[in-house]
Parts: C-alpha cells; sequence; structure tokens
C-alpha cells in the first residue's frame, strides 16, 4: 500500500488541509493520505497550541468521511522533538509491507536541505510537493531530484494563524473549517481567548 504522510500541527485541522490531502490521494497514485498530527515541541513555547489528543479528535471528525484519508498519532509516541527521518525508521519497522513518501508545500521543499538527514530522504522516499504562493528563492536542484514530484493541485492560502486570529477577533470563519471541526472548536470554546 503507498502511503503518503501528511504532517501538521493542524492547530485547527481547515478545509485547506483536506483540499490538499484529497488531491493527493486522488491524483497523486497514492493510496491513503495519513494526517500525522506533530505533537507539541516542549522546547517551543506552548501560546495557542492546542492539547495533541484535542488537535488529534479534530483531524478524526474531518477525516471520518474521506476514506482515503486517516489521521494518525505515530509521533505521539516517539521521542521529542520528532524528526521526519527518525518517524520513517519507525513506520517502516512498524508497517514493513507499506510504502510511504512524504507531502510537503513547496515552502518546505526550499528548506528541505536544513532537514535532518534530508539525504536519506531524498534517497529513499518519494516527496509530493503542492504549490504554494511564495516570493522566496526556489531551490531548483531539490525540483529537478527524481524523488520530488510536483503535483499539479489547487493553490490553497488559508492558514490556521487566520483562522485562530479571526475566532479570537469574532469573526465568523466557518466556511474555512469541516463543520463537525467547527462545532467542536466552538462548543470547547476554542481559540477565543
Amino acid at each position: 500500500m503507498k502511503i503518503g504522510l501528511y504532517f501538521g500541527t493542524y492547530n485547527p485541522i481547515h478545509v485547506g488541509h483536506l483540499i490538499i490531502a484529497n488531491h493527493m490521494a486522488e491524483f497523486a497514485g497514492l493510496d491513503q493520505i495519513w494526517m500525522v498530527v506533530t505533537p507539541h515541541n516542549p522546547l517551543k513555547k506552548k501560546s495557542t497550541l492546542l492539547d495533541d489528543q484535542q488537535r488529534l479528535q479534530m483531524v478524526y471528525l474531518a477525516t471520518e468521511d474521506f476514506p482515503k484519508i486517516k489521521p494518525s498519532d505515530i509521533e505521539f509516541k516517539l521521542p521529542q522533538p520528532s524528526y521526519t527521518v527518525n518517524t520513517l525508521a519507525h513506520l517502516h519497522e512498524k508497517y514493513p509491507t507499506h510504502e510511504f513518501s512524504l507531502i510537503m508545500g513547496e515552502d518546505n521543499l526550499k528548506t528541505l536541505d536544513k532537514w535532518k538527514n534530508y539525504e536519506v530522504l531524498l534517497a529513499n522516499y518519494d516527496i509530493y510537493v503542492y504549490p504554494r504562493i511564495s516570493a522566496e528563492e526556489e531551490n531548483v536542484e531539490l525540483k529537478s531530484h527524481p524523488k520530488i514530484h510536483i503535483i499539479d493541485a489547487p493553490i490553497v492560502e488559508i492558514s490556521a494563524t487566520f483562522i485562530r486570529n479571526n475566532i479570537k477577533e469574532g469573526k465568523n470563519i466557518q466556511p474555512l473549517l469541516p463543520p463537525k471541526v467547527w462545532k467542536y472548536i466552538d462548543h470547547n470554546n476554542f481559540y477565543k481567548k
């Protein structure tokens, strides 16, 4: 089975995440997309980051109606901070018959050469990249690497920061969130302070 790993804090998960995940599931030749909820880094200020389990619950709610998209808490059980290369090694041990690949935005591709053991990632994993609007310089060398696949996906410029800030301001941002996620956030008064 070909699994695309889509990492994020999902604080909160929004329709942009689902559009990208569904596009990858339907058009990139992947069997499933695992939305890997990244745990809170204890070295970083918590600020508005919800608890790991609350963010995982929102991903469950958002993906219930998408059979090819699955929530994953795999990094919750691994040593912190989480490095993608370590997570992939753990997944290979746990699921030896699965073929894993990474899903990332073009913005992440530009800094991939700063990731821990990025050469191992490039040598062993396909990386599916979705477009982002950015003024930064492109990493042309990485973009033409045989393991990098630029996917003609919709450009979705919705940010979780924008959503959190506008919930705090009392704005109606319901169209940017899956309905069940909006209800969960509203019921729990998340991001209002």
